[in-house]
């Protein structure tokens, strides 16, 4: 069985597909196309018509390449910065009148118990009590379980992008005034979540998104290309240290430090704020840093159902994905089952 997901997020609209071989869905190919949609947020919420024209026609592309590697199934859905947005009717109306696709649009509590779905399964039980953390673009979810599923969940609006509009608009390194009221702001934001966190005891913190990974790598963990499954951890200590050193930096300076992407370096200090902040208010002194979260966490939670019945919007299916009428044009062709000879199988 091949599966995909699509997760149209702030920075990029990403397609995991995944082969399942007992019971568990094994990276086959990954596609990124990056539109950084919440650059293009204006100051009351909405994104306007050109970032949702954006947003549909990565959408489309990702919708061609499942189609062409013929997944069974396609998992569609978009995050906070959709989500939240104030014209998010007519930017879901727009991704579905030029790519054929209908978004999901997915509670943020429901992320978290998805994204803790993957980490625990990625875990296991021998994890004990566990915490979960997760930095997107526009939300942070928290949530905490002693099984397979959380007991609680929470999103709160901390995300890195978000947090980066708000407070770090501007190209140089961030004044110390405008840090001090970030991080005033992410403490009384976390307060009463993290009391609730504290109070279980967690015997492991997880922590997950691409925010988390990179701040691991700064911080000293094994780069990506020694692969999944090398431990990586990420100390408060050493966060510590690299929020002062991403907050005296410009972007273009933070992007040539270990595992500080390009794509990403504006939005660097406030993901570590972020998470420097949380592990305090929580009194977490290291986490553990988890490869899978929210698309893997979709992929879990339809192999465990047994069906897409659970799932909030719209499922395509390989040939029905295939050959409806593309936008603006005829009929598309079958696609084949196998992706063409002169591509590799996996990135």
């Amino acid at each position: 069985m091949r599966l995909a997901v699509l997760d149209a997020g702030s920075n990029s609209v990403h397609l995991l597909i995944s082969e399942v071989a007992g019971g568990v869905p094994l990276p086959a190919h990954s596609l990124k196309d990056r539109v950084h949609l919440a650059e293009h947020v204006t100051r009351d919420g909405t994104v306007p018509p050109e970032g949702a024209r954006r947003l549909a026609g990565a959408v489309a592309r990702a919708r061609e390449q499942a189609a062409r590697w013929g997944c069974d199934r396609l998992f569609a859905y978009a995050t906070a910065v959709v989500r939240d947005a104030a014209n998010r009717d007519e930017v879901l109306a727009t991704v579905r009148a030029e790519s054929g696709m209908r978004l999901a649009v997915l509670p943020g509590e429901v992320e978290a118990e998805l994204t803790f779905l993957a980490a625990r399964r990625w875990t296991g039980l021998q994890a004990g009590p566990m915490a979960l953390l997760d930095i997107g673009g526009g939300s942070l979810e928290v949530a905490f379980g002693r099984g397979a599923r959380p007991d609680f969940a929470f999103s709160l609006p901390l995300g890195a992008g978000r947090l980066t509009r708000e407070f770090l608009p501007g190209d140089g390194p961030p004044d110390r005034e405008v840090l001090r009221e970030m991080r005033h702001y992410v403490r009384e934001s976390l307060k009463d979540v993290a009391a609730r966190v504290r109070w279980e005891q967690p015997r492991t913190v997880v922590a997950t998104s691409r925010t988390f990974q990179q701040l691991a790598r700064l911080c000293g963990a094994a780069p990506g290309r020694d692969g999944p499954f090398v431990a990586r951890h990420l100390a408060r200590r050493d966060l510590k240290r690299a929020v002062r050193q991403l907050a005296a930096l410009p972007p273009d300076e933070r992007a040539a430090l270990p595992g500080i992407s390009a794509a990403r370096c504006r939005q660097a200090p406030a993901g570590a704020i972020v998470a420097h902040q949380a592990m305090k208010a929580m009194g977490i002194d290291r986490v553990t840093v988890c490869p899978w979260a929210l698309r893997e966490g979709v992929l879990l939670r339809h192999l465990e159902h047994g069906s897409h019945d659970w799932w909030p919007g719209a499922v395509l299916r390989h040939g029905t994905s295939a050959a409806r009428t593309r936008p603006g044009g005829g009929a598309a062709s079958r696609l084949p089952h196998r992706p063409p000879p002169d591509r590799a199988p996996a990135d």
